[in-house]
């Protein structure tokens, strides 16, 4: 296990699915600053799996890796902030890509990162912009999705809808 993972603190409660064998899991990250909106990058249009679309940080967990580990590696490799706190599960939901990998299950998460929240270290090859939503920003979150494609608008607007207190 990374030397970080040790500081990552999980809410008790909070469900980690462990992956079975031939299953495909993502894991998303929803990030809050203090005004209470929630960080999105776009993707960029060269992408084959959601080109041009906002996302939430995250990405596909490889083969032995933990839920929480591939969560903290994907924060640290979109944006340079490293994952401190798992707040609480945002929802579990199965998607199929147009990319021929079939199925994959995601697990999205409200989370806490250390690191400047005014300057991600964005992979600006995979990503072309960033932006922080509150509720009266959700519907760019539906920008270049196809109809009923809303898991992103609809994650980022759970989390908007309850936010935790800061410390």
């Amino acid at each position: 296990m990374p030397e970080e993972q040790h500081k990552v603190t999980v809410d008790s409660g909070i469900e980690i699915p462990v992956p079975a064998g031939g299953e495909v899991w993502a894991a998303g990250a929803v990030i809050l600053n203090r005004d209470g909106r929630a960080f999105a990058q776009r993707r960029s249009p060269e992408r084959r799996l959601f080109p041009d679309c906002w996302d939430v940080v995250g990405g596909h967990v490889e083969p032995g890796e933990s839920l929480l580990d591939a969560l903290a590696r994907e924060v640290e490799e979109e944006t340079g902030w490293r994952l401190r706190r798992v707040r609480r599960l945002l929802g579990i939901t199965a998607w199929t890509g147009d990319d021929g990998r079939g199925v994959r299950r995601e697990a999205d998460y409200l989370v806490e990162v250390d690191g400047d929240l005014n300057h991600p270290a964005l992979e600006w090859s995979k990503h072309t912009a960033y932006d922080w939503f509150g509720p009266d920003d959700l519907p760019r979150l539906k920008e270049n999705r196809a109809p009923g494609e809303h898991l992103i608008h609809d994650v980022i607007a759970k989390a908007l809808r309850n936010p935790p207190a800061w410390p």
